[in-house]
């Protein structure tokens, strides 16, 4: 079971992410991308006030499965996870951290922007 929880939300969590990153993009996904980022930002920053900033449910469930399936060595960032994992690097916690915050911005600026767009061009 916790085999397939794993795979979960290693597809799950990426899934997330690329959405995050991405769903901006088409008209029909605008609102629930804006939703996510939401979702997210709070997580990171309002949860974070009590978990430790940059906290995220999904990686905390995720660590706790990996621990059950005795894989212990996790970092705190689920993206740097990710980064190592795909690239065979070790890049520092604070470099992905950095990389993490300004593309969260980047794309929550951008889907704000678009969704008021959108939102305007309806109700003109």
């Amino acid at each position: 079971m916790y085999y397939i929880l794993n795979k979960f939300f290693f597809v799950f969590h990426s899934t997330w992410i690329i959405f995050n990153l991405f769903g901006w993009m088409w008209k029909k996904t605008r609102l629930a991308n804006l939703i996510t980022l939401s979702l997210t930002a709070f997580s990171w920053f309002i949860l974070g006030i009590w978990y430790g900033y940059g906290f995220c449910p999904s990686t905390e469930w995720h660590w706790q499965v990996r621990i059950k399936l005795g894989i212990y060595d996790m970092p705190s960032s689920y993206l740097k996870f990710l980064i190592d994992s795909m690239t065979g690097l070790n890049i520092s916690e604070g470099a992905v951290d950095i990389f993490a915050f300004v593309f969260l911005i980047l794309a929550f600026s951008v889907s704000i922007m678009i969704n008021i767009k959108d939102w305007k061009k309806k109700h003109k």
